[in-house]
C-alpha cells in the first residue's frame, strides 16, 4: 500500500475531523456520544489549528493523521479500516524524526494506544484522574525512551 504523508490544508479539517470522530468511536468504547459530539467541535474549532498537523494518505483518502505542539504528540488517530497496516508507525515516526516530539498523553482506558506507544519505545511517566477538559478520564503520561547509540 502507497502511503503520502503532508501537511494537511485548511479544506481537509472535515475530513480529519471524520478520520478522529470513526477513530474515537472505534477505539475509545468507554466515551458517551455526547462527550464525542462535545470532542469534535472542539477538535474543528480549536485543537487541530492548535498544533502542527501532518495526515498520511493512501490515494485522496485521509487514513489517519497527527498534531504536535510543543515537543508533545497532541493527536494520533488512524482510520478503522486503516489500522494494524503501519499508518499509525508512519505517523508518530514522522512526529518525533521532524517535528522533534517525545512526550503524549494516552487514555488509560484505552489499552490498543497504550500497548502501541510502549511498543514504539515510549514509556509511563505520569497519570492524571481527568483527561484535558477535566472530565473523569484518566490519562498516562508517557515520554520517549532515549536510545543508546
Amino acid at each position: 500500500m502507497h502511503l503520502m504523508l503532508q501537511t494537511p490544508h485548511l479544506s481537509d479539517y472535515p475530513e480529519l475531523a471524520q478520520v478522529w470522530e470513526d477513530s474515537v468511536r472505534a477505539t475509545h468504547d468507554f466515551l458517551p456520544d455526547a462527550y464525542i459530539t462535545l470532542l469534535r467541535e472542539h477538535v474543528l474549532g480549536k485543537y487541530l489549528d492548535a498544533v502542527m498537523l501532518v495526515c498520511c494518505r493512501h490515494g485522496q483518502r485521509i487514513c489517519g493523521f497527527a498534531g504536535v505542539a510543543n515537543g508533545r504528540v497532541d493527536m494520533l488517530f488512524v482510520a478503522p479500516q486503516y489500522r494494524g497496516q503501519g499508518v499509525g508507525k508512519r505517523l508518530l515516526r514522522y512526529a518525533i524524526s521532524e517535528l522533534n516530539a517525545e512526550r503524549l498523553d494516552v487514555n488509560e482506558q484505552n489499552p490498543q494506544a497504550l500497548g502501541f506507544y510502549l511498543h514504539e519505545g515510549f514509556e509511563v511517566i505520569g497519570r492524571s484522574e481527568t483527561d484535558g477538559l477535566g472530565q473523569p478520564y484518566p490519562l498516562l503520561h508517557m515520554k520517549l525512551v532515549p536510545t543508546a547509540g
